[in-house]
């Protein structure tokens, strides 16, 4: 098994709204921190998969339509994985669409991701959802 094979099992449950299979992907102690300045980061650092479903996943579900995270790029660093995509979607609460750059920084142990660091481009998300 390759350290990438969680963060692509990740990123292919997100797709398909398979939240139960995107949460197997984590370690039960994830540590996930959001970017600075990013709508999700107030309530860094979400520590368990159940910390990232409440406070992540389920309040992008409630703010955007077509909300997706595509990765671009995987490169392969062994037990660090990083990922260079775009967030694409429309505000529910403004209807403006959003395509924003990312780069996602994953800690991979035991074929399990236990550490997550977003950088994304938080202007254009705050445009888009009025902020």
């Amino acid at each position: 098994m390759s350290n990438l094979d969680p963060v692509r099992a990740l990123y292919a449950a997100f797709a398909s709204g398979d939240m139960p299979a995107a949460l197997a992907t984590m370690a039960p102690d994830i540590v996930w921190n959001e970017a600075e300045n990013y709508p999700y980061a107030d309530r860094n650092p979400y520590v368990g998969p159940e910390a990232v479903l409440m406070g992540v996943f389920a309040r992008i579900g409630g703010d955007w339509d077509g909300f997706s995270a595509t990765s671009d790029e995987l490169i392969d660093g062994g037990d660090t994985i990083i990922s260079l995509g775009h967030y694409a979607g429309a505000s529910k609460a403004t209807g403006k669409k959003m395509r924003a750059q990312f780069a996602h920084v994953f800690r991979v142990k035991n074929g399990k991701i236990n550490g997550f660091q977003q950088y994304a481009d938080t202007l254009g998300t705050a445009i888009a959802l009025g902020r």
